[in-house]
């Protein structure tokens, strides 16, 4: 790789920029403010044309998840949060043990205990800090809150989301960035780092599909998100079939900032096996639209139940809060025949639905009998669907009490998967059903960092001049994730990267 770099034109950095942060998302954005604010010129490598900048990011809902005591700690974040406010929701809290803990069992206690201890206990100045440089936050009352008896109670431990979602998010953070003078690049995909066999050098770019060129810095951040978008990649690493999923977001994460590291010697870290995965709509297109964001996903299932071709009930939908469930249902509908499933509710439940329910773009059939909505459910074993709905209806526990806001226990018994919370008879038409298949939203596997960000090599030596951030920092999440840690994590880490970045750079 460093014969096919050195045959390169060269091209000295313009404005004498001294960090070249790679990616265009959260976590590089984050990175280039934060190295910029620690002294350093900066230039930001996106390479998606602008009108689809920002990476994943841009097609989240914006929530993000983070430690805080309670609603003081909120109205230093979010200071528009009026009396009236306060006063008709219970915020309730979400201590650095409660993260601690979620952290922990959601990946079955495999995460990266060094990693994450710099997640949570920064978490909260994090959030502080890009208010600070313009991103603004309110409460997610949408997604994350029921209004039961005249007040709403937050669930989760998931509060507060950026105003505008993900795109609200990412043009915050662009315009700070344009506001203090970095430079973003559009249409500029870096292909090679450059090395002078010890500590990295540069970074071979290719603007807008012309000749590769070599940009020198004395410190690079790769925030280049993973390799969802690569078929081949998750085929490989991911499993068979998974070259069928559906991806969630961006068409440009395709793992070429993990590839380029890789090439350099970089460790390789976590679980490369594993992805965010969630119930996505089964004629959603092959990337993510931006005119409809995240809307493509159906996350009401806790209220509902789903079936599979054969008609057959497969996973616990009431097991835990959606938060905590559904970046692992995406995987188990891919287990499934043909790779999907039907989400099926009752009129008690629908006015409970999430507005993704209620899109456009959707794949959905109604009925005012079970035997006419089964009959119309494309690909399922009619009697078979209608027998696993009968068992199911005669054993839920009526005695319960139906609870939204809490694990309720209302449940199922005697069945082979019961369902553990908030379960419901169907019986009250309108009958609904939703067709969802898998949306691949990132994967977990990735780069071995250390507590400053700094890339690992094979040896577990940093790699001078070399930090990552975001989806392709490896050993956070395993087999699971808590809904909006994503976003958490790549901006704790692309702040780190930066801010290490640049005292590399100056040394």
């Amino acid at each position: 790789m460093w014969c096919y770099a050195t045959v390169m034109e060269t091209v000295e950095p313009m404005s004498e920029a001294n960090i070249v942060i790679i990616g265009g998302g959260n976590a590089a954005l984050c990175a280039a403010l934060a190295a910029e604010e620690n002294g350093a010129n900066v230039r930001v490598l996106e390479c998606a044309p602008e009108d689809e900048s920002g990476g994943n990011s841009r097609f989240t809902a914006g929530a993000i998840r983070f430690a805080y005591d309670g609603v003081d700690d909120l109205r230093a974040l979010m200071p528009d949060l009026s009396d009236a406010d306060v006063e008709m929701t219970d915020f309730g809290t979400y201590t650095d043990d409660q993260f601690f803990d979620d952290m922990y069992r959601v990946t079955q206690y495999r995460c990266d205990p060094d990693l994450v201890e710099l997640l949570v206990r920064r978490s909260k100045e994090t959030m502080l800090w890009m208010r600070d440089k313009g991103v603004r936050f309110i409460p997610i009352y949408g997604r994350q809150a029921f209004k039961i008896d005249g007040k709403f109670k937050f669930w989760g431990g998931l509060t507060v989301e950026s105003i505008g979602g993900g795109p609200g998010l990412v043009d915050s953070l662009t315009q700070s960035c344009k506001r203090r003078g970095i430079e973003i690049e559009y249409e500029a995909r870096a292909v090679a780092l450059e090395t002078d066999g010890q500590a990295v050098t540069g970074v071979v770019v290719r603007r807008a599909g012309g000749k590769p060129e070599t940009l020198a810095a004395d410190a690079v951040v790769i925030a280049s998100g993973g390799f969802e978008a690569n078929p081949e990649w998750r085929t490989r690493y991911l499993g068979p079939g998974w070259e069928i999923a559906k991806v969630r977001g961006s068409r440009f994460n395709t793992g070429d900032g993990i590839r380029m590291a890789l090439d350099i010697g970089a460790a390789a870290y976590g679980n490369w096996s594993g992805c965010h995965a969630v119930g996505w709509d089964q004629n959603a297109p092959e990337f993510g639209d931006l005119a409809v964001g995240d809307q493509f996903q159906k996350h009401s299932y806790p209220f509902g139940i789903m079936v599979n071709a054969h008609g057959k009930r497969f996973v616990d939908e009431g097991a835990d809060f959606r938060n905590y469930t559904y970046a692992k249902y995406g995987a188990e509908i891919m287990k499934q025949p043909n790779y999907f499933a039907w989400q099926i509710f009752d009129a008690k439940v629908t006015h409970l639905l999430r507005d993704e329910y209620r899109i456009r773009e959707i794949t959905k059939e109604t009925a005012d009998t079970l035997e006419a909505l089964v009959a119309k459910l494309d690909g399922v074993d009619t009697q078979e669907c209608l027998d696993e709905l009968a068992a199911y209806n005669a054993a839920v526990k009526q005695d319960t009490e139906f609870n939204p806001n809490v694990k309720d226990g209302r449940c199922t018994t005697g069945l082979a998967i019961n369902k553990t919370n908030w379960a419901n008879t169907l019986d009250t038409p309108p009958f609904e059903a939703y067709a969802v298949t898998c949306g691949v939203t990132f994967t977990f596997g990735g780069l071995r960092v250390d507590t400053s960000a700094n890339v690992l090599d094979k040896d577990l030596r940093p790699i001078p001049g070399l930090y990552a951030a975001g989806e392709l920092v490896g050993g956070i999440f395993y087999h699971n994730y808590p809904g909006g840690t994503g976003l958490m994590s790549g901006s704790v880490f692309g702040k780190l990267a930066g801010k290490h970045a640049a005292e590399h750079a100056s040394s």
